[in-house]
């Protein structure tokens, strides 16, 4: 299969950027949709790749982005809504795939790369994520008049992550004690360049065709041991105060209304499931999974000198 250009949604995101640089190693070009062109122009470094300013939940529009285009990635996702019914997340996962699906048949776009999550779960999900991440992973499954593939990535980390990076930020505005909700939770880390090579590879890899694999880094954390880590990593001296089940419920429906929903209840429904592989398919895909003493160390570390620089310019008046 010959893969000349690639249209990704979402692309412009964590995972999204990492990506469309491995496909330009690849001498494949990225066409990259983003609501808002100005705030994502960064992404313009990457050689080849195109930024459209569009809506990619307008029908008439995916058919644009999908023109002249070999393959479809598609990376959206949220992890919470504005509201709180599950609307949201149906919009985005399940109401997007029938839209992008559409959209390649009517284009004859034939291969299709679907980010969908550990846990993904349509019919037992504890939280609207996991069943709305479940039904959209069925249904791209079921299009079998296309050349589907499925990822279910744990937690994905790397430079610029929301997983790290957020609690280290957590950690520095605590007061010396952070209460953590769901500390029991347990996940499997994957490197985002790990994650980036697997959607490179499989892109045209006839044998991944109706596959679904599972992408998992090579341990299994606690959410208390992960935080303690980042806490050390970061230099941060803190005491993590795990929470029980009723507190992290208190805390769940106490923050989902905060401006910003940093934590909610479906964040605690998904939190019930374990975030870990029962076979990482990594190694079947001939990738090594990086550890995260491999990686996450060094950029804590830097955030952690640049944000002591930047304190000293403000003593000094700078």
């Amino acid at each position: 299969m010959r893969m000349q250009r690639v249209c990704i949604l979402g692309g412009s995101g964590f995972v999204g950027r990492h990506l469309a640089n491995r496909l330009h190693d690849q001498a494949i070009h990225s066409r990259i949709p983003t609501r808002r062109r100005e705030r994502t122009k960064q992404i313009l470094v990457v050689p080849g790749l195109e930024l459209v300013e569009a809506d990619i939940h307008e029908p008439e529009t995916l058919r644009e982005l999908f023109a002249e285009c070999d393959a479809v990635i598609n990376l959206v996702g949220i992890l919470n809504e504005k509201g709180f019914d599950g609307s949201g997340f149906h919009h985005a996962h399940v109401e997007l795939t029938d839209k992008v699906l559409d959209a390649c048949r009517a284009t004859g776009v034939t291969r299709l790369l679907h980010m969908s999550a550990l846990g993904a779960d349509a019919d037992n999900g504890p939280s609207f994520y996991q069943k709305t991440k479940g039904e959209a992973e069925r249904r791209v499954l079921a299009a079998d008049d296309l050349d589907v593939t499925v990822f279910r990535p744990s937690v994905i980390f790397g430079p610029d992550d929301s997983f790290f990076n957020q609690f280290a930020t957590l950690l520095r505005l605590s007061p010396g004690v952070f209460p953590l909700p769901s500390p029991r939770a347990r996940f499997s880390p994957v490197y985002v360049g790990d994650v980036a090579q697997a959607f490179t590879d499989a892109l045209t890899d006839r044998d991944t065709f109706g596959q679904v694999y599972d992408l998992c880094g090579p341990d299994t954390y606690s959410l208390q041991e992960l935080v303690r880590y980042t806490a050390d990593k970061a230099g941060l001296c803190r005491a993590v105060w795990p929470l029980g089940d009723r507190l992290s419920r208190l805390q769940a429906r106490v923050l989902q209304r905060v401006p910003g929903k940093p934590y909610s209840m479906d964040n605690f429904l998904s939190a019930t499931v374990d975030n870990v592989c029962s076979v990482n398919n990594l190694p079947e895909l001939g990738i090594k999974p990086t550890a995260i003493d491999a990686v996450v160390p060094a950029y804590l570390a830097s955030k952690t000198e640049r944000a002591r620089y930047n304190q000293f310019r403000q003593a000094a008046g700078r």
